[in-house]
């Protein structure tokens, strides 16, 4: 497997640093996103973690026509742009339609294809012709296996330019489950794999008009992917999550990043150096 680079920072991939990406999860504020960054850059350097901080510009997949959705697509690239100039990390969103892509590419260093979106082939090319790194979430609805059709699509244009995302499958009605097995097949289709660690626990319109979540199994399924052995974490991260315009009961505090992510790094080092004594 082949490690993928973000130019002008650093690589993702087998014996490369942990990546965490992590930002809240839709523009609310640039003050807002500036603390999140601010915050999860001095965490993520302290600990030797790469980071890259993602927040959407907008949410066009929310539960009801007044949720919020975010800034848009020229305010909400300004404010990434002012987090990436600033704070000196590369930036991500999600892009939802073909016609977003090239404004998003100016500013971002990866494009992230929602997971609703994942089997989308015209989005999915137009990203990979970008010339950027495309971050692919694994729909809910498709099996591990099956998203070797979604790579094929992108590595066809952009071989060594794409990171997998695992999210979780839906499991009946208004709940995910984590299938852990997902982890290493998507990581045999040579790709770095992360693990969406926040959305794996939403509860998809659990809460009627939005989508609920179960806050609380975050550290315990962080821990299970980390162990199956991923090269980066994504998690949605809010200073007060109660308070957040999207996702807050899915959301992992400001406060507790540290802590989890320093437990998860143990881990990590652990089963690396496991994996590398095998192969030695």
């Amino acid at each position: 497997m082949e490690s993928v680079r973000i130019p002008e920072f650093f690589e993702v991939g087998p014996n490369r640093p942990f990546l965490l990406i992590g930002g809240p999860c839709v523009i609310e504020s640039a003050a807002l996103c500036r603390e999140v960054a601010a915050g999860l850059q001095e965490i993520c350097g302290r600990l030797g973690i790469s980071y890259m901080f993602k927040a959407s510009f907008d949410k066009a997949n929310r539960t009801s026509l007044d949720a919020f959705r975010g800034p848009g697509l020229d305010e909400g690239l300004q404010i990434l742009a002012d987090i990436r100039r600033d704070f000196g990390v590369p930036v991500v969103s999600d892009v939802h339609e073909v016609a977003q892509v090239g404004p998003a590419a100016e500013v971002l260093d990866v494009l992230q294809i929602p997971a609703f979106l994942c089997r989308q082939t015209d989005l999915l090319v137009a990203a990979a012709q970008s010339g950027k790194v495309v971050s692919l979430k694994k729909g809910q609805f498709v099996s591990p296996w099956d998203m070797r059709h979604a790579v094929n699509k992108i590595k066809a244009v952009a071989k060594n330019r794409l990171m997998l995302m695992e999210r979780g499958t839906t499991f009946g009605y208004n709940n995910l489950v984590v299938d852990m097995r997902a982890l290493p097949v998507m990581r045999s289709f040579g790709c770095p794999v992360i693990y969406d660690a926040t959305h794996s626990v939403q509860l998809p319109g659990g809460a009627g008009s939005s989508s609920g979540g179960q806050r609380e199994f975050i550290p315990t399924l962080a821990r299970a992917a980390v162990a199956a052995g991923i090269d980066g974490l994504f998690m949605e991260i809010h200073p007060d999550p109660a308070k957040a315009l999207c996702d807050g009961p899915n959301s992992m505090p400001l406060a507790g990043v540290e802590p989890l992510l320093a437990h998860l790094l143990e881990i990590h080092t652990l089963i690396q150096r496991q994996v590398a004594e095998g192969e030695g």
